[in-house]
């Protein structure tokens, strides 16, 4: 194809060359280039594209695309534009041949409920007969490829890449987390959402390498609703109107405080051997009961906001409530069930914020215990050990505190950290650091009515030490726990 061909969405100059020569393929990674390849050299946090220009020009590259000025051999085109991120987006969906507009395109952005809500709506279309391909923090879906996630929102070649893989496989759908990063990274540009979704905010992802600041980062998440036909929002949200301030789409409404398009009433928390539920009277513009076998208030919203989507797609209210009853997603409260003296869980809940949720809703069950099981991360912020530490101490009857992903930090320094923070409130706790040894721990002493809470590490796998990632499952590690004939006994 023509260079110029892929430049046609955003404004550019040619420095050197011609944008009428023809290239092979469109690279934004320096060691994938070939002859007659288009570079496109994209700045990150550790490194610059525009540092392996030589690299690429010596593999034959027949063009480059800079946001600075740059020298390459004479033969070799060079076109600047502004930003090339945003440009990279814009010749990706050219370069797979707009594949978005093959797909009905469902873009999901919060602080929280993105993943859950994400694997409700593919729940619900699927089960309408509508083949519904999903990009997200566990995993990305086409059709029967399983691939599992490094980002949440992957890189722009990588979204307009697997659209075009589920076209082909016959997905009529999609539906996909954006996450903020993803917005200010552009990896979500080149082309419009029909439906963008907004579920709420919380300060979080702030720091280097991140968001400046919270005003950032709430700037980033509103301009979802700027790429989008169709908007819809949970109007409880907090800042919803500065969400909504210049958006382009026209909007629907969801949530619980309010008269909305989706509201729910008379909501209802109770309990069910080895599960614990929520119900709600639906009204607005659909009008049913709805049951649900995910735990907290914060169900409610997901589910009332995956009603929403949904309702564009089918008016098969049966349909809508058995997907929305059977649906479960890996590491969120995804309960495992082994006795039925106590209930054991697992969540993805990793900094204060989220576990603040989580305990809180759960502490409405009325449990005989909250005991909450969990660490933090090496190498990262040490006030999320502080912050953890104090909501486990505050709102769990006993917290066990073990390891997370370590990484280079000695395990024993982050669980110290984790205890300043234990120690602000008066909650009682124990010091397991082997995690399975620590959920061990928590079998051995539950009891009857207790809620156990592994809190942390949700879907993930493994467990990361010193550069190295070991093969460590929660759900392994209870399955094989449960065959020790110490734990037999008390379940």
């Amino acid at each position: 194809m023509l260079l110029k061909e892929l430049l046609q969405k955003f404004a550019y100059e040619v420095l050197q060359g011609s944008d009428s020569i023809e290239i092979a393929h469109l690279q934004n990674d320096s060691r994938k280039v070939g002859k007659n390849d288009v570079f496109v050299c994209v700045k990150g946090a550790g490194f610059d594209g525009h540092d392996f220009i030589e690299d690429v020009c010596a593999k034959k590259a027949a063009a480059v695309v800079v946001m600075e000025d740059v020298k390459a051999p004479e033969g070799v085109t060079i076109i600047k534009t502004a930003d090339t991120r945003y440009a990279l987006a814009c010749m990706s969906a050219d370069y797979f041949g707009n594949p978005a507009e093959k797909l009905i395109t469902i873009g999901i952005t919060g602080t929280k409920g993105k993943t859950t809500t994400t694997y409700m709506v593919r729940s619900v279309l699927e089960s309408v007969g509508i083949k519904t391909g999903l990009i997200g923090t566990i995993e990305t879906i086409i059709g029967d490829e399983v691939v599992p996630a490094k980002n949440t929102t992957p890189e722009s070649y990588i979204v307009q890449e697997t659209f075009a893989k589920m076209a082909k496989a016959g997905c009529k759908c999609v539906v996909m987390e954006v996450s903020s990063q993803g917005l200010m990274l552009h990896r979500v540009s080149g082309f419009t959402f029909d439906y963008g979704i907004f579920t709420n905010i919380e300060p979080d992802h702030i720091g280097p390498n991140e968001h400046k600041d919270f005003d950032d980062y709430l700037n980033c998440k509103s301009m979802l609703l700027k790429l989008c036909r169709h908007g819809i929002v949970n109007m409880d949200a907090d800042f919803i109107d500065r969400i909504l301030e210049g958006h382009t789409c026209d909007i629907e409404t969801y949530g619980v405080n309010g008269d909305y398009d989706f509201k729910a009433k008379d909501i209802h928390l109770f309990t069910k051997p080895g599960c614990l539920c929520v119900s709600y009277n639906l009204t607005g513009k659909k009008n049913f009961p709805v049951e649900i076998h995910v735990p907290g208030t914060f169900s409610v919203y997901n589910s009332l906001c995956a009603i929403a989507i949904c309702s564009h797609f089918t008016d098969d209210i049966e349909k809508i409530q058995k997907a929305l009853l059977n649906v479960k997603v890996k590491g969120r409260v995804e309960i495992i069930p082994i006795s039925k003296r106590f209930t054991i869980m697992i969540d993805y809940a990793h900094n204060a914020m989220s576990l603040e949720s989580l305990l809180t809703s759960l502490k409405q069950y009325h449990p005989k215990r909250l005991v909450t099981i969990f660490g933090c991360g090496g190498n990262r912020s040490r006030d999320r050990r502080f912050e953890m530490g104090e909501v486990s101490s505050r709102l769990s009857d006993f917290t066990i505190v073990t390891s997370d992903n370590p990484r280079f930090e000695d395990p024993m320094d982050i669980i110290n950290d984790i205890i300043v923070g234990v120690n602000k409130a008066d909650g009682a706790y124990v010091i397991v650091p082997d995690r399975k040894d620590a959920i061990r721990y928590s079998i051995l002493h539950a009891q009857d009515g207790d809620v156990i809470i592994l809190a942390g590490k949700g879907h993930e796998d493994y467990q990361e030490i010193k550069g190295v990632k070991y093969p460590m499952d929660e759900r392994v590690l209870i399955h094989e726990i449960i065959e020790e004939d110490e734990v037999k006994a008390v379940l």
